[in-house]
């Protein structure tokens, strides 16, 4: 079997189940592990151990389905919901536009950088008490920031949100590594994008109908009463789920040899840039999309939001197209290439549009290119995240966290050059948004290198 670059150590520590036992582990496996201070009724019942009966494992991996849903929902709600009121901060804070935009920059900086912090620090001390304390500051963050003064404030709280959010998006990841392997993993995370695709369905829709009555500061206040109920629904319902025994003991030295080494994977590293240059492409549109509908093509606020709705919908489910129907019967790799494919081809058609090939094609097809591209990435992230987690049982943590960081960087990158042309043309989107889905095809296929897997990442793992 050819080595697609694993360790030889990793291959020797971590056993990958096979479809099978992947499909077995998944049937029993709906709750968390057992673990010090976990209630029967939440436990995995993996073989030969003694587990709770089969409708409260049932009820009980539903909580926690949602209750990790909510956290990986929390960064769409933050983005999305903010989103139709960028064009009245501007006047609000009498800004400019680019200034505007490095709000959202600084949220995503800021979840970039704390996810390198606090997946280490989920593998040493356990998911439960990193995700709480993260949880609190985002609450009082988000808080602040819905009575800044100024767009250099907003913009320093708003980093500090991104810091804080972290937590849910980092530990979640690590919760379903924890949980399950293989194919399952991949089905799971899909069912993990039809609960969190709901966020920016409604988000942008949410926020619209809040800038009726309020103003933008309205939207953080709903942020606000979001983080503390999420608070304390993870407080009282998700257990723990990394054993004591399973816990790194090392510190920082440690932690950084983990993640070295785990960059020195050249696959992982393939998926996790891969998938990083798709986020970026969809970031653009998220971050250049309020001027060009609403500026642009002179769409109103509730127009962008059903437009984003809309959008948001196909995600969802191509998302479940993946989860229900791909796996298990076609590789994941195969649906990633496709995936990436779909999103090249309506990256580029969106360039051929907004640079006037086609003369003033008008709202509706530059609509109908950024929905085909939005759907396919139902395709590519979940696949990106499992492919890449499933060499790293070993470090769940720390391989989130690089996988989270490497996507909100990137996608901070290529969020101001959206505008760098100014608010009066929607070309310099598209071409970011080209070149970061030919780059992630490039990266898939010259470090993945899918054709030596068979179709299948986890051979080199299990041989």
């Amino acid at each position: 079997m050819p080595d697609s670059g694993a360790s030889r150590a990793q291959r020797e520590d971590e056993h990958i189940p096979t479809s099978s036992e992947g499909a077995a582990l998944g049937a029993q496996a709906t709750a968390t592990p057992t673990a010090a201070g976990v209630p029967a009724a939440t436990t995995i019942t993996a073989p030969g151990l003694p587990g709770a009966p089969t409708t409260t494992a049932r009820r009980a991996g539903l909580l926690v389905t949602l209750v990790l849903g909510g956290l990986t929902a929390l960064p769409p709600l933050s983005m999305d919901m903010y989103l139709p009121a960028l064009p009245e901060v501007t006047g609000s804070l009498n800004s400019p536009a680019a200034t505007v935009q490095l709000t959202l920059t600084a949220c995503l900086t800021g979840m970039a950088l704390g996810q390198l912090v606090v997946g280490p620090m989920s593998d040493r001390w356990g998911r439960r008490k990193p995700l709480l304390l993260g949880m609190i500051v985002y609450v009082l963050a988000t808080a602040i920031c819905a009575v800044a003064p100024t767009a250099e404030l907003l913009i320093g709280f708003r980093l500090l949100q991104g810091l804080a959010g972290a937590a849910g998006i980092v530990i979640s990841r690590a919760v379903v590594r924890d949980l399950y392997d293989g194919d399952e993993m991949a089905k799971f995370f899909s069912t993990l994008m039809l609960i969190s695709g709901v966020a920016p369905v409604v988000a942008p829709v949410i926020g619209g109908q809040v800038l009726q009555f309020t103003d933008w500061r309205g939207i953080f206040v709903v942020l606000t009463g979001v983080g503390v109920l999420l608070t304390l629904v993870v407080w009282k319902w998700l257990h723990e789920t990394l054993p004591e025994s399973r816990r790194h003991t090392g510190g920082v030295g440690d932690a950084l040899r983990t993640m070295r080494g785990l960059l020195a994977d050249r696959v992982f590293t393939g998926y996790m840039i891969a998938g990083s240059l798709a986020f970026a492409a969809l970031f653009a549109y998220v971050s250049a999309s309020p001027f060009v509908v609403q500026e642009i093509y002179g769409a109103s606020p509730q127009t962008f939001s059903l437009l984003f709705g809309i959008n948001s919908i196909g995600l969802i489910t191509v998302g479940q197209i993946n989860g229900k129907l791909l796996v298990g019967r076609v590789s994941l790799d195969k649906a990633l290439g496709f995936g990436l494919t779909v999103i090249s081809v309506a990256a580029l058609a969106l360039l051929l549009m907004t640079s006037g090939v086609f003369g003033d094609v008008g709202l509706l097809p530059v609509a109908a290119g950024l929905f085909v591209l939005m759907s396919a990435m139902g395709l590519a992230m979940p696949n990106t995240n499992t492919q890449a987690l499933m060499r790293t049982k070993h470090a769940a943590g720390s391989a989130s966290a690089l996988l989270g960081t490497s996507q909100f960087l990137i996608g901070a990158v290529a969020s101001p050059l959206v505008g760098i042309a100014g608010e009066a043309t929607a070309v310099p989107m598209a071409v970011v948004q080209v070149v970061c889905a030919l780059s992630a095809m490039a990266c898939f296929l010259l470090l993945c290198r899918p054709w030596r897997n068979s179709g299948d990442s986890r051979a080199a793992l299990t041989g």
